[in-house]
C-alpha cells in the first residue's frame, strides 16, 4: 500500500468532505431555487424561467449526493449502519420529499390547468426545502450525540425517535440549512436570471446572507456555551483495525472546539463562513451577481468545513455510551478496501469535476422567457 492505515483513514474523511461540499455548492443552489419558485416567480412565465434556470443541471447535480451515499457505505460502514437505523424515518422522509423534484420538473408542463401547474410548484418547493432542514437538523444533532450504542455482541441499538432529532438546537442547525442554501439559490438566480426575476432574488439575497451569519454565529455560541462536547481519552494504535468501544471517550464542556486549539489556523474557517455571507449580502445589494454566488458557495462551504473541523475525528457521536461513538478511525472499512476505493477516486473525482466544468461552461448564460420560447421543445 502507498499509504499506511492512519493516512488512508485520513483521506477517505477527506474525500467524503469533499463529496459533500460538491453536493451543498451544486445540488444546494437548486434546493434554494426550488425553495424561491413560489415567491420569487409571480406569474407562470416567470417561473418557467426559473425552473428552466436548473433544469439541464439539476439532475447531474443530484449525482454528488448519491456518490457520497456510496462513499459513506464503502469507507465507513458503521456509520451507514448505525445512521440509517438511527435516523430511517428522517431518512425516508428525506427521499420521499426528494420524488416531487423529477415528477414535478416533468409534469408540471403536461397541463396547462393553473392549479395543476400552482400545485407541482408547491411540490417543487417541498422538494427543495425538506431535504436542507432535514441535513441541517442530523447535523446539528451529531454535536448533541445521537442516542444509539452497541450492545455485547457489537449490534447497535437506536433508541430515540424522530420526534427527539427535532431539539431547539437541532432546528437551529436545520434553519441555518435552509437560510444557507436559500442564500445560495438566491445568488444563482442573479447570475442565471434578469429583470425583475434577478431583482426579487437580490433582495432575498440580502436578506438569507444575514440570516445566515446570524444563525451560524448563534450556533457557535451554543455550541461553546451550550453543549459537551466529546474527547478520546484512550485509543488503541490508530494504524490498526479496532471496534469503537475499545477506546475511552469523555464528555467535556468546550471539547469541540479542542481541534481550534490545537491547529489555530482552522480559526480561518468560521470567520470565513460570516465574512462570505456578509459579502453575498453587500454584492447583491450592489448588483454584483457573480461576486454574489461566489461568496455564496464560499460561506456554504466553510460552513461544512467549520462544522467538520469541530466534529474531527468524530463522525457520529453517541449520546447513550460516549465509548460508542463512531469515528474516523474505527468505524472505516479495512485497510485494503481503502486502498482500492483510493485509487478509483483519484481517477474517477477530476474527470468528474471536470465534466461539471464544461456542463456549466456549455450551459453558462441567462435564461430569459424568448429563451424558453425560442427552445419550446426541450425547455420545462
Amino acid at each position: 500500500m502507498i499509504f499506511d492505515y492512519e493516512t488512508l483513514k485520513v483521506i477517505w474523511w477527506g474525500f467524503v468532505g469533499v463529496l459533500l461540499i460538491g453536493f451543498a455548492l451544486t445540488d444546494g443552489f437548486d434546493f434554494g431555487v426550488g425553495m424561491l419558485l413560489p415567491f420569487i416567480g409571480k406569474t407562470d412565465g416567470e417561473r418557467r424561467v426559473i425552473i428552466n434556470s436548473i433544469g439541464s443541471t439539476w439532475e447531474g447535480n443530484q449525482t454528488w449526493f448519491i456518490t457520497a451515499g456510496g462513499a459513506i457505505f464503502a469507507a465507513w460502514p458503521l456509520v451507514y449502519g448505525a445512521a440509517f437505523s438511527g435516523f430511517y424515518v428522517a431518512l425516508m422522509l428525506l427521499l420521499f420529499s426528494l420524488f416531487f423534484r423529477p415528477v414535478g420538473f416533468d409534469y408540471r408542463s403536461k397541463v396547462a390547468d393553473t392549479r395543476w401547474r400552482n400545485a407541482w410548484d408547491w411540490g417543487l418547493f417541498a422538494g427543495g426545502f425538506v431535504p436542507p432542514l432535514i441535513f441541517g437538523v442530523a447535523f446539528g444533532n451529531l454535536f448533541l450525540g445521537v442516542p444509539f450504542h452497541y450492545d455485547d455482541t457489537m449490534r447497535v441499538e437506536y433508541t430515540g425517535n424522530f420526534f427527539q432529532l427535532l431539539n431547539p438546537f437541532g432546528l437551529l442547525a436545520g434553519l441555518l440549512s435552509v437560510s444557507m442554501l436559500l442564500m445560495h439559490g438566491a445568488a444563482y438566480l442573479q447570475v442565471k436570471t434578469d429583470a425583475v426575476i434577478a431583482q426579487r432574488a437580490r433582495g432575498v439575497a440580502r436578506i438569507a446572507g444575514l440570516a445566515t451569519a446570524a444563525l451560524f454565529i448563534a450556533g457557535g455560541f451554543w455550541v461553546a456555551y451550550g453543549i459537551h462536547g466529546y474527547r478520546i481519552s484512550a485509543m488503541p494504535d490508530l494504524n490498526t483495525a479496532f471496534m469503537p468501544t475499545a477506546k475511552t471517550v469523555t464528555t467535556v464542556a468546550g471539547a469541540w472546539f479542542d481541534n481550534y486549539a490545537r491547529w489555530p489556523a482552522t480559526w480561518a474557517l468560521p470567520i470565513v463562513a460570516v465574512a462570505a455571507a456578509l459579502l453575498c449580502t453587500a454584492f447583491s445589494s450592489a448588483g454584483k451577481s457573480m461576486a454574489a454566488f461566489l461568496s455564496s458557495g464560499t460561506s456554504v462551504t466553510a460552513v461544512i468545513l467549520t462544522a467538520g473541523a469541530s466534529l474531527f475525528p468524530f463522525i457520529m457521536p453517541s449520546s447513550l455510551d460516549p465509548g460508542s461513538s463512531l469515528t474516523i478511525w474505527d468505524a472505516v472499512s479495512s485497510h485494503k478496501t481503502l486502498g482500492i476505493m483510493f485509487w478509483v477516486v483519484v481517477i474517477m473525482l477530476p474527470i468528474i469535476m471536470l465534466y461539471t466544468t464544461w456542463v456549466y461552461r456549455v450551459m453558462r448564460g441567462k435564461v430569459t422567457l424568448k429563451h424558453i420560447e425560442d427552445n419550446e421543445h426541450t425547455a420545462y
